[in-house]
This record gives C-alpha cells, structure tokens and sequence, in this order.
C-alpha cells in the first residue's frame, strides 16, 4: 500500500461536497458539527437551480464540474452524487491528490470498487466509505456483546429493512432506480443494514437471494430477501422492501445465539427492543440510555462519522471505514445480485 499523503494540521480541513441533494443535507451539518476542524469552502452540482441556492444558502462558492471544483484548495472531497458516477468522481478528485469520502455504496460494479481502492492507494490519499450506523449507540452497544462472545454461538441474524418509498420518489431525479447510477432497495437503501452482515456478524460463507420488482415502476427491484450463511455456521437473512404501506415501518437487526437474544427496532436500529444474556454484564445497564428518537432512516452517526475523518486526515488514528472496509460490503452486494440473476448459491470471497 503506498504512504499517505502528510497530515493536515494548525488549520481547517477544506471540505467540498460533490452532489447537493438530501444525503448532502447530513454532510453539511456534520461539518458544522467540527467548527475550527473541518471547513466547508466549495459545493458542486449540475443541477443549476439546487447548486446557486445551496451556494447562497451555506455562503459558499459553487461550482458546476468536479473538475472546476479540483482547482480550488480542497483538501477532501465528500461524494454525495448518484452511486453510479462515485467512481469515477472518486478517480478523478484522486487524481488531483485529494482524499475523498464516499456515500454509499461506493460503487454498484464490483470492479469499479476495486478501482477506487487502487486508484487512491496509487495517488496516496485516503478513500473513506461512510458507514455512520456503525457509530449508533445501539448497535455499538451490540457490536461490544458480540466481541465479548456473549452470545455463545450464534445461531440466527435477521435484518429487515421495511421502509417506503413512493412512485413520486424514483421520479424526483431521472438517475433514481436505474442500474447504472442507482441500484435498487439492496444496493441503495438498505446498504448500511448489510455492512452490519459482516461488521457485526462475521465473514459469510454463501449467500441465495430473490429480487423482485413488484410495485413501483422502475428498473431495479422494489423488494428483495437474501438467505446467509456465515462461516461460522450461523444462517440468517435480509429481507427490504421499499413498498411498506403507508410509510418507514422498521429497519432492525435480531441476533440470536446460545447464551442471548438481541433485537433493535425503530425505524434505524435506534431502539434495543430486546436485550436478554445468560451472564450479566455492566453494559445491561446501558441499554436504555442507548436507545434515541429518530425520524431519519439516515440515523444520526454523520457527526461521529466525520469525528473520524477530523482524526484520521490530522494523521492521529486509522479510519474506521476506509476503501477495503467499503468493499466488503460491495461484495456481499454483488454475490447476492449474482445469486439472484443466476438462481443459484453463491459463495464468497468471489475472487481468490
């Protein structure tokens, strides 16, 4: 792996935002959340009308092209652009020797993940994949019992993701539920719940999945189940949809295994539901005070997630989520694509 670029130190970090849709809304008061650590000098949109209001809005120069933008003094640049075109935004602000940050997922073609990776390692800057659910206290709390092993073996893990999402919504941009730029309800909206397949749970062995594309007119699919199994022999399944009547109904994570039993519901796994071990452990006393209201199915993790990235461009920690972590996810998307194109089981790693 090639040397990082030096640290940023005695200043801000300049920050541009590549996309000025709504995700972008969460980075623009992340930043905000760092005064005096990261600074917000540039936005970026082709969308005439959205970039000239946010630029007024933020005081901040806008630009039309990323590579305008790149001529600026950015130190990173934080992608919040269709999926489809993040890898190649991420090349080229590379290219010119900036970090970038991606939303996710970082890419929706398994070699164009691979890319970016190369494509930063090569230019020596730092690709950061956000993941900011990690950072929520609920499942931070269950990450802590799962290192702990305090669940014996692990016997089931079901993630659901029943949120809604209207015919209104796909038609908003003509980039939504398309292929090449988009990805459907797995790639798109319930890519955070299946980083947490691995995060949380462990290498998986195989997946099956089905797609389907039930209600709404679009490309990708509506709705979709995939059946794991991990490593350690532990089976489970992901089951989205974004066709919930009438709104977000949950998106949740149930563990369960030999010694304890786990679920956290709410609409962003913000609420531990149910918290049950056979051993006690200071950490049960926790569990309330974990819990918090949300009516974003974004969570509220971007600051935290940015308190990283503050540490890891000062060059005083690792990142947490970098272009590798990224791609473990990215994989476990692509098998079950795979999976669900080819009607067949599908086993990881897909390249040796």
């Amino acid at each position: 792996m090639q040397t990082r670029r030096g640290a940023i130190v005695g200043r801000p970090i300049r920050i541009g935002v590549i996309g000025c849709g709504r995700i972008a809304v969460s980075h623009f008061k992340a930043i905000d959340a760092h005064p005096g650590e990261l600074q917000l000098t540039a936005v970026c949109d082709v969308d005439t009308g959205v970039l000239e209001a946010t630029s007024k809005r933020l005081n901040v120069p806008g630009y039309s092209s990323l590579a305008e933008l790149l001529q600026t003094d950015v130190d990173v640049v934080a992608l919040c652009t269709p999926s489809g075109l993040h890898p190649a935004h991420a090349i080229l602000a590379a290219r010119a020797g900036r970090h970038v940050i991606t939303e996710k997922p970082m890419a929706t073609r398994w070699q164009d993940g691979l890319r970016m990776v190369r494509e930063c390692d090569q230019a020596g800057v730092h690709l950061l994949v956000v993941k900011q659910n990690r950072r929520n206290s609920t499942l931070q709390l269950l990450k802590r019992a799962l290192d702990a092993k305090r669940f014996g073996r692990l016997y089931m893990v079901t993630i659901n993701v029943f949120w809604s999402r209207p015919q209104a919504y796909y038609e908003s941009a003509k980039w939504r539920g398309t292929w090449e730029f988009d990805g459907g309800a797995l790639m798109n909206q319930a890519s955070h719940y299946v980083d947490l397949v691995d995060w949380l749970i462990g290498p998986v062995e195989s997946v099956q999945a089905y797609i389907a594309t039930l209600a709404r007119n679009i490309q990708v699919e509506d709705t979709a189940t995939v059946g794991v199994r991990w490593r350690s022999g532990a089976l489970g399944s992901i089951n989205v949809t974004m066709l919930t009547y009438p709104k977000n109904l949950e998106g949740s994570i149930t563990v369960i295994g030999e010694k304890g039993t786990v679920r956290i519901g709410g609409v962003a796994v913000n609420d531990i539901q149910h918290w049950e071990f056979e051993e006690p452990h200071s950490d049960d006393e926790k569990v309330k005070s974990a819990s918090y209201e949300t009516q974003s199915v974004y969570g509220i993790g971007h600051p935290l997630y940015y308190a990283n990235v503050v540490d890891v461009l000062r060059g005083t920690a690792a990142p947490e989520t970098d272009g590798r972590e990224g791609l473990r996810s990215l994989e476990l998307l692509i098998a079950s694509y795979t999976s669900a194109r080819d009607g067949r089981r599908v086993a990881l790693p897909l390249e040796y």
